[in-house]
């Protein structure tokens, strides 16, 4: 097993043009892969409940099985235990899956998976040194479907290779003053999902972190649904956002309130908007339970 440290990012329609453009990014060496994903539950979504994900990934001929648990985090960061090891193919390696810890995978939930969606993507790998971390930036591109629906992959995975995760938030806020991005806190493995059930749910609210953790979770389904009741949701956690803030000094208040008054623009995915919610999510703990 291994933990992953990650802070994922939202892009624009004009972003990844931006992102190689960035004198950051522009001389690094790129890699590409082809990432064709099936990822499996059972029909009453078990591992979903249990904020758990299975998939089967096909790479350069090689087929990949991943089992992750759920995350903490919030503000686009992450961290979560992932399992992932070779298997034959073309189903999944039961016995595995039998012999890892989690306890959502039991016999009964075992004989019960089947594929549910699926991801396909183009990804891009660098690897930049920066503020003292080895960090890999990896931008995908591509779509989930699930159930005949299809939603567009774009977005950029900033991983912790080496280093503290300080690091992560400085990257971010260096490509953000160039580059259309938010914050994102639901996964592929989540956005499937919500496209099979052909419904999205908010999180709680409560302290400053759960209301930015809400507010982003709404874009994140405002992008898949285009349902711009989404965006209200979003403006609504963050004006709660900035009421929670108001006794703890005025920036992170200001802050909160202006990127609710920017929502009100159908044009508000720019990049001062992506680094004033890049710096917000920085200066709150990463402490929701992540989907």
């Amino acid at each position: 097993m291994s933990h992953e440290i990650e802070l994922k990012l939202a892009l624009g329609q004009e972003g990844p043009a931006a992102l190689r453009r960035h004198p950051l990014l522009a001389g690094l060496a790129c890699e590409v892969q082809h990432l064709g994903n099936t990822y499996f539950d059972t029909p009453q979504g078990d591992l979903e409940a249990a904020r758990m994900a299975l998939r089967l990934r096909r790479l350069d001929g090689r087929v990949l099985q991943t089992v992750k648990t759920r995350g903490a985090g919030g503000g686009g960061l992450s961290r979560r235990g992932e399992w992932e090891w070779e298997v034959p193919g073309p189903g999944l390696d039961l016995a595995g899956l039998a012999g890892l810890p989690p306890a959502a995978l039991g016999d009964e939930v075992l004989a019960r998976l089947e594929p549910r969606f699926t991801t396909d993507f183009r990804r891009e790998t660098r690897l930049i040194d920066h503020a003292g971390a080895c960090i890999e930036v990896a931008l995908d591109e591509g779509e989930i479907a699930a159930a005949g629906r299809r939603v567009a992959i774009r977005e950029l995975e900033l991983e912790l290779k080496e280093g503290e995760p300080e690091a992560l938030w400085s990257l971010a806020e260096a490509l953000a003053g160039a580059v259309p991005l938010r914050p994102a806190d639901t996964s592929k493995a989540a956005r499937g999902g919500a496209l099979l059930a052909g419904a999205w749910r908010l999180p709680e609210g409560g302290t400053p972190s759960a209301w930015l953790h809400r507010a982003v979770v709404a874009l994140d389904a405002l992008a898949d649904s285009d349902d711009d009741t989404w965006r209200q949701a979003a403006r609504e956690a963050l004006a709660r956002l900035a009421e929670a803030s108001s006794d703890r000094g005025g920036d992170r208040g200001d802050a909160a309130r202006g990127l609710a008054e920017a929502l009100g623009d159908p044009a508000w995915l720019t990049p001062a908007f992506g680094l004033a919610m890049v710096r917000l999510a920085r200066s709150l703990p990463a402490d929701n339970a992540l989907a």
